[in-house]
């Protein structure tokens, strides 16, 4: 059997500790913290596993519950999914963008994928909040990093899109772990090629649509002006969500407001609950596609301190909660939860924060079933 099986059944325990064993076995047969190069389908880093399973399979992919199989055991994959170097047959996958030479502040988004596995070992299959049950519905697998360049970002950039293009094709909706936020103006490229231009749920402390910095037109802080630039957001179906801080005019919104972005700023959600903003928002995105990205920073830096551009006074992760789930029902083609920068929270938090949100962010897909 491949790793590509789901265990049904508790009698299959050991069927899945074999599984593990036999991964860990292959791993280390090739050498630890080796990487098998780049699959010429994808671009993504192949990590030497693969399992190709069909979404019309009566079994799917489920991650290993904890009765029966350790957390400490097996490769560090998101949810302890198995690892695909393909998105072929798969509904939805975790892909990983490890960039972030797009930083204007501090470092280390780079290693915001492999903490956010880590730390999604604590995830479970099931969403007993909203009566979600991904894992019963679709095909999913992590599909690894993408295999980017830290030495030239518009060379990163083309790599993410020609990646992200395959990934679409194949008819799979990527959840993204970020690196930085250059990373969702490459994969909206992506998006709009299959699905023209879409919707946009942003939530972060920043509105990320400067012109430039530097004479530079491509970092964290431009991506949704390159993305209006080119014709890849449907502006009257842009939401803004959190927006704070200091700014260096008194009207820093004026450009977004301009496009018809809907701003909602942080001082605006204190204090409330997000279900009504979110009634609205479904109202106004309609059937059409969406795509949700999801800055970290976009949360108050007291739940969320590993971060490279932290903002006081933002949102609470239950807030985070209501805005993700808030977007049941609607036709969302993509996701990334981005600008985790574990250096600076050594414990976690942030990640597991991320890890949980994306989980989130997978309940609400499309096809989901919700008992």
């Amino acid at each position: 059997m491949c790793p590509g099986h789901c265990v049904d059944q508790p009698g299959q325990a050991g069927w899945w500790a074999g599984v593990m064993l036999r991964l860990l076995a292959s791993r280390w047969a090739r050498g630890p913290g080796t990487c098998g190069g780049v699959h010429s389908a994808t671009g993504l880093c192949d990590t030497g596993f693969s399992s190709s399973r069909r979404a019309s399979d009566t079994s799917r992919n489920q991650p290993p519950s904890s009765e029966f199989v350790a957390r400490s055991v097996g490769i560090c994959s998101m949810m302890r999914l198995p690892v695909q170097t393909s998105p072929e047959g798969l509904d939805a996958a975790f892909v990983g963008v490890p960039l972030d030479i797009g930083t204007s502040n501090r470092p280390g988004a780079r290693f915001g994928p492999r903490r956010i596995r880590e730390e999604s070992v604590l995830l479970r299959t099931v969403n007993p909040s909203t009566g979600a049950h991904p894992f019963q519905s679709l095909m999913v697998a992590d599909l690894g990093d993408v295999n980017i360049n830290l030495y030239n970002l518009q060379d990163s950039c083309r790599l993410i899109r020609e990646a992200y293009q395959k990934i679409v094709a194949a008819d799979c909706i990527p959840l993204t772990l970020g690196g930085d936020h250059t990373i969702t103006y490459p994969i909206l490229q992506a998006m709009a090629k299959k699905h023209g231009p879409v919707g946009l749920l942003h939530v972060d402390a920043h509105m990320d649509t400067a012109d430039k910095a530097l004479g530079e037109k491509i970092y964290h802080g431009t991506p949704f002006r390159r993305c209006v630039d080119e014709g890849l957001l449907d502006c009257k179906r842009v939401v803004q969500i959190g927006i704070r801080g200091s700014s260096m005019t008194l009207d820093p919104y004026t450009y977004s407001r301009k496009q018809g972005f809907r701003v909602v700023l942080a001082e605006d959600c204190w204090m409330k609950s997000l279900v009504p903003l979110m009634g609205e928002v479904r109202q106004q995105m309609g059937g059409r596609p969406v795509y949700i990205s999801f800055d970290i920073d976009g949360l108050d830096p007291a739940y969320a301190p590993g971060t490279g551009t932290p903002e006081i006074a933002g949102l609470t992760p239950s807030q985070a909660l209501e805005i993700i789930r808030g977007c049941q029902g609607l036709n969302v083609v993509g996701c990334d939860l981005v600008e985790v920068s574990p250096p600076y929270d050594p414990f976690g938090n942030t990640a597991l924060l991320a890890a949980n949100l994306l989980f989130e962010m997978l309940c609400v897909l499309p096809k989901v079933t919700v008992v």
